[in-house]
Parts: C-alpha cells; sequence; structure tokens
C-alpha cells in the first residue's frame, strides 16, 4: 500500500493517474466519488510497471492500482517468500553457505533461455518473442508434425510457467493433419500449464492463444529491460557462493563493472558475508553476463 496524490483524471470517476510518494505513476481504475483531483489517496498495486518494446525506444506500461479503503494504512506488500508460504508448498532456503538447489534445478540455463527466447532443442524447440501486444511462441524441430505438435505444445507450457509469461500469448504449432492430433497438443497445455488460464483450440494452422492475468513482468521482461543489472546481480550470486570465505576479485564486463561500484552498499554487504574485502575489475574482453571470481 503506497501513499500518492491523484494528478490526472482520464475518465470521470473510472480512470486517472496518481502519482505515489516514491514518483511513480500509477494508472488508477477506478475512482471513488469523494476522490477529486489533487486529493491525497492510497494505491493498492494490482499489477507492477511493465516495460515495453517501442518501435523507436523502450516504453513503460504504467503499474496498476486502485484506490484503497478508508483507514488503510501505507505499508509494503508481501515479500515473494510470504507469498510463496501462503500458498501452502513447503519453502526450502538456500542460504550461500549451503548446497546450491536453485542451481542443480538449472537456474543459469533459465537465465539464458529468457535472455536469449530459445528454449528445446533440435527434435522440438521454442523461440519466444515478447511483443507489446503479446508474447509469440514459435514451435519449431525435426519431428514428424503429429509428434511435434504435443511435444511443441508441452515446451510451450512449461516455458509459460517456469518464466512466469502472462497476459495474451499465442503459440505457433506446426501444422497437424487432423483435428485429433490438435486435441493431443492442447491437452498436453491444459496438462503442464496450471489454472488459471483461458485457451482457444489449436486451429488448422497450428496456432492457440493463451491468456492469464498479468500482474507483474515476466522474467524475460525483466533481465531485457535492464541486461546490465541482471548481469550485476548473478555476478553478486555467483560471487557469494565462490568457494572458501573472505576477499576475492570478481571480473566483469565493463558496463557491470560501474554498476556495480555505483551501488557500493551492495559491495558492503558482499565483504560482510564473505568476510573479506571484494575487488571488481572491469573488462572490455567479456561479454555482459559473463563473470570471473578468484
Amino acid at each position: 500500500m503506497h501513499g500518492g496524490r491523484l494528478i490526472k483524471t482520464l475518465i470521470v470517476r473510472k480512470r486517472g493517474i496518481a502519482r505515489l510518494d516514491s514518483g511513480e505513476l500509477v494508472l488508477i481504475e477506478p475512482i471513488p466519488p469523494k476522490v477529486a483531483e489533487g486529493g491525497t489517496v492510497r494505491v493498492e498495486i494490482l499489477r507492477e510497471a511493465i516495460g515495453e518494446p517501442g518501435l523507436d525506444e523502450a516504453r513503460e506500461k504504467l503499474a496498476k492500482g486502485r484506490i484503497a479503503a478508508p483507514g488503510t494504512q501505507a505499508g509494503p506488500g508481501p515479500s515473494l517468500y510470504q507469498r510463496l508460504a501462503e500458498t501452502g508448498v513447503p519453502v526450502v532456503p538456500c542460504p550461500a553457505h549451503a548446497e546450491d538447489r536453485l542451481e542443480e534445478a538449472g537456474w543459469s540455463e533459465l537465465l539464458a533461455e529468457a535472455m536469449t527466447g530459445e528454449v528445446g532443442a533440435e527434435d522440438a524447440a521454442l523461440r519466444i518473442f515478447p511483443t507489446p501486444a503479446m508474447t509469440l511462441i514459435d514451435v519449431d524441430g525435426s519431428l514428424p508434425p503429429a509428434q511435434l505438435g504435443p511435444k511443441g505444445a508441452k515446451l510451450a507450457a512449461q516455458a509459460i510457467r517456469r518464466m512466469g509469461i502472462a497476459g495474451s500469448i499465442g503459440i505457433d504449432l506446426p501444422t497437424m493433419n487432423n483435428k485429433d492430433e490438435r486435441l493431443v497438443a492442447a491437452a498436453q497445455i491444459d496438462k503442464y500449464l496450471p489454472q488459471p488460464f483461458e485457451r482457444t483450440a489449436v486451429n488448422g494452422f497450428g496456432f492457440v492463444q493463451i491468456i492469464r492475468k498479468r500482474e507483474r513482468p515476466s522474467l524475460i521482461e525483466l533481465l531485457r529491460a535492464d541486461p546490465v543489472r541482471a548481469a550485476a546481480v548473478a555476478a553478486l550470486r555467483a560471487a557469494e557462493r565462490h568457494p572458501g570465505a573472505g576477499g576475492i576479485v570478481l571480473t566483469v564486463a565493463s558496463a557491470v563493472a560501474r554498476d556495480l561500484k555505483a551501488h557500493p552498499d551492495w559491495l558492503k554487504l558482499l565483504e560482510r558475508r564473505r568476510g573479506g574485502a571484494v575487488e571488481i575489475v572491469g573488462s572490455d574482453q567479456l561479454p555482459i553476463g559473463g563473470h570471473h571470481v578468484h
């Protein structure tokens, strides 16, 4: 919950824009009758701001929210841990000194898939393209269409879940010969993508559309919105988990080094956790996302 002020009415009593005390703009729907333009408000965020690729430059879809009930106090929403705990699914802590369960589960591979949009192997592979209108998933591979359709649908459903892709999603499966083959492919989506979602049938050209409620950016959007920041965070994680304790030298791409040095509080926290000094070295030879720890 955030404090702010209604700065503009777009549609009377229906839609407006609020500026939070933090400076962020939020699209408000609806506007209660007693709330006037310029008035102070408490805002509950329903969807985070989402970056959108434009024709010339990146644009951002405003966060979406609503006016909180009277008497509601401003404060942070539940953390990721709290949201996970509320699902009832067991949560296993992964401290830096313990085994890296995330890496064992394919964390680095997932980040690479999100950055490149490429998932799968030669027999069945996906190419994922986020656009302002929808996320498009192209299925290709060496398998015959009757086999590639269901396998591609399964891969797409798993990728959608793994990367938190939401909103409007289009999956372009291979053209299949008959309705039964298309039904088998659709059943794979229903099996591997948890509800709630809506979907169309797989049409004669192999296209199926899925709609999922969108509350925050997908992993693809998060990483691609700021590749340098994503690389900086990944490098910090690798440095924290580097074997042994004490000082280290962390070598990263020059742009990533500048970002890390601009946040001395991050480096101080890393030094405290490792129990030694951390030296950041920038290299023009390393790509963004590459790093060395020694």
